[in-house]
């Protein structure tokens, strides 16, 4: 079968509402995820890694440090330009995706936002210049209960002692500095936590397992473990018993990053199943010309555009300072069901093909299902949205 082209399929939102340098920019990352990315993905997925050389030139487009501002070291571009690289990336590989998403609208994003002007100095030009970052929030028993955290910060003079363990954690294999929540306050319950920023090397501080994953198997997911790290009081983020905030308010826009990850992934499973279906013949003719396979494709090009648009929509709003959170909410449970569902009539257009790790799509399928899963399952989404078109 011939490469699935990501330009065979025309781009779908009305190109007026995208301007000329996000077209532009657009373009350049799917060149980029076409002729880079794309080649490796099958061998990262068999080998659970991810390429250091690839994670590189990332850093050398700028696309770790998006928004930084330039006299950071960074692109200086927006929230917009995340999605679209995000969504671009997953149409090549989803776990690709991942590493950038968690990178931009998740570390970068919290330090933009709630560190000081001295943190800033510090830790964004690293940031977007070779450090990969993690966000570390989820524990054993803190997964849609964000806030059931158990590891602790007790205050010891200028240092605070962490201890515990945090699961799940993504990019932590790679990453340099965690940007990591713990309770200094267990008797406030979620008005203790706080955020501190950790760098690797940290005594008494380390990455354990690695998980062995169904899906997105490059990107790395590991636990961290914390016996006795003492942190300096200069690397809290925000104030202390302020870490709920930050954590609410940098998920719901990270949802928006996990929506591009989905609408993304579901462009690149149609684009994959419309050049199969050229060039697929049974009864003497492409399969393409069947209006069965017909009805399929048409029905996943209008899934595919729908999740799109409002992962875009939701990105806009947050770019221009609106309220965004049920948009975001509503974007990620859309496109991660229709990553799931396109990925899956993917396969089934390949046929027994489809089936094999010969072709891409199985691996889509299986990557889509973490997108019904992390940064908010579907059902605290679906919570999130009925509290807000009920005004509860």
């Amino acid at each position: 079968m011939a490469d699935s082209a990501l330009t065979s399929v025309p781009v779908f939102p009305a190109l007026s509402s995208i301007s000329e340098e996000e077209q532009m920019f657009r373009a350049s990352v799917r060149q980029f995820a076409r002729d880079k990315v794309k080649p490796l993905a099958r061998r990262m997925d068999e080998e659970g890694k991810f390429s250091p050389d690839l994670l590189r030139e990332f850093f050398e487009l700028g696309l770790m440090g998006i928004e930084i501002p330039e006299e950071l070291g960074g692109a200086g571009g927006s929230f917009f330009q995340c999605v679209l690289a995000i969504e671009e990336l997953s149409a090549a590989d989803p776990s690709a995706a991942v590493i950038v998403d968690v990178q931009n609208t998740l570390v970068n994003n919290a330090l933009l936002r709630w560190a000081s002007t001295e943190q800033k100095k510090r830790y964004l030009p690293r940031l977007a210049g070779n450090v990969v970052g993690a966000y570390a929030l989820s524990e054993s028993g803190s997964g849609s209960d964000a806030f059931a955290l158990a590891t602790q910060a007790v205050a010891d003079g200028d240092h605070y002692t962490l201890n515990g363990r945090k699961l799940w954690i993504t990019n932590a294999a790679e990453a340099g500095i965690f940007l990591l929540f713990a309770n200094a306050d267990p008797a406030a319950g979620y008005r203790g936590i706080t955020a501190f920023l950790i760098e690797r090397d940290t005594p008494g501080f380390r990455v354990g397992k690695k998980e062995d994953k169904l899906g997105i198997r490059a990107s790395s997911t590991c636990e961290l473990l914390l016996e006795d790290c003492r942190i300096p009081r200069e690397n809290v983020v925000g104030e202390v018993g302020k870490g709920y905030k930050i954590a609410i308010e940098t998920l719901n826009e990270g949802r928006i990053g996990i929506a591009a990850q989905m609408a993304g992934l579901a462009r690149g499973a149609l684009d994959c199943a419309i050049d199969y279906a050229r060039e697929r013949k049974q009864f003497g003719r492409p399969i393409a010309e069947f209006q069965g396979v017909q009805f399929q494709l048409a029905q996943m090009a209008v899934d595919v555009e729908a999740a799109r648009n409002m992962t875009y929509n939701a990105a806009r709003l947050k770019d221009s300072g609106r309220p965004f959170v049920k948009e975001a909410a509503m974007a990620k449970l859309l496109a991660s069901q229709v990553a799931e569902r396109v990925s899956s009539l993917a396969i089934e257009i390949f046929g027994g093909y489809g089936f094999t790790k010969d072709y891409p799509v199985e691996k889509l399928w299986r990557d889509s299902k973490i997108g019904a899963i992390y940064e908010g399952t579907s059902n605290m989404q679906l919570q999130t949205i009925a509290k807000l078109i009920l005004g509860k």
